[in-house]
């Protein structure tokens, strides 16, 4: 029997609490798997390998907060366009995100996680109407695919947008299930025809499943307990640290 290295061991012990810490998150709040793991394992692994790793933990995190949302149909009715528009710039920005440097990786990782947090933060209470729908949730899509297709992070902008538009609880987690799953797939597939990782990184990813589905199980029991406004802030600030760390990195 071949012994484990301690330094691959230890490794493997804190990917897996990466990967429960952004569970609890995700059954917290609905969202922000990818935009709390990312960060934590670009600390220590290369940016893009980082991303490889939360493949599979992300595509069904996202399928099994879809099938339980149960708005497939009313998210392809109003959000088509939407989803469109972030496929085509997620496939554009995965071949610029491609050129990056590792350094360069982390700084626009770093800049993601900070507007994420303004956004969430500042992000205004205005109403949209449906007209405006009609051409900002195309914008909304393009820019969501390129912060996508360059770091993974496809949340910051979409969350603020369907806050925005004020819809029920029911419809928002079922609705950027979807537009999240829908995006994820070609975001991947992208990145990895580019080289951005490789399959090996993806076999590696299932060992992530197990610790994300207990966060969210966590997650689930912690949300009836904590207020959801007091959490998010608690989030924001550990985002803010992070993204000082990988600015310095």
């Amino acid at each position: 029997m071949t012994d484990i290295p301690i330094e691959t061991l230890g490794l493997l012990v804190t990917a897996c609490f990466m990967f429960m810490t952004g569970g609890v998150v995700k059954g917290t709040l609905g969202v922000g798997l990818p935009l709390v793991v990312v960060p934590l394992l670009s600390l220590l692994l290369d940016s893009s390998q980082a991303m490889g790793l939360l493949v599979m933990p992300v595509l069904v995190s996202n399928a099994l907060q879809s099938v339980e949302g149960g708005r497939l149909f009313f998210a392809l009715k109003r959000f088509g366009t939407l989803i469109g528009a972030q496929f085509i710039a997620t496939l554009w920005a995965n071949d610029w995100g491609s050129r990056l440097s590792p350094h360069e990786m982390n700084a626009v990782i770093a800049f993601t996680v900070v507007s994420s947090v303004a956004m969430m933060l500042f992000s205004p209470r205005v109403d949209i109407s449906k007209k405006t729908e009609l051409w900002l949730g195309p914008v909304v899509g393009a820019i969501a695919g390129a912060m996508g297709g360059a770091t993974s992070l496809t949340g910051p902008i979409l969350i603020t947008y369907l806050m925005a538009l004020r819809l029920d609880r029911d419809d928002f987690v079922g609705s950027i299930s979807i537009i999240y799953l829908l995006g994820s797939i070609p975001m991947y597939a992208a990145m990895l025809i580019w080289g951005r990782f490789g399959l090996d990184d993806v076999a590696w990813s299932c060992a992530g499943l197990a610790p994300m589905y207990l966060g969210l199980r966590l997650g689930a029991t912690l949300r009836k307990r904590l207020s959801e406004e007091g959490f998010r802030r608690i989030l924001m600030g550990f985002l803010i640290f992070l993204a000082i760390l990988l600015m310095l990195k």
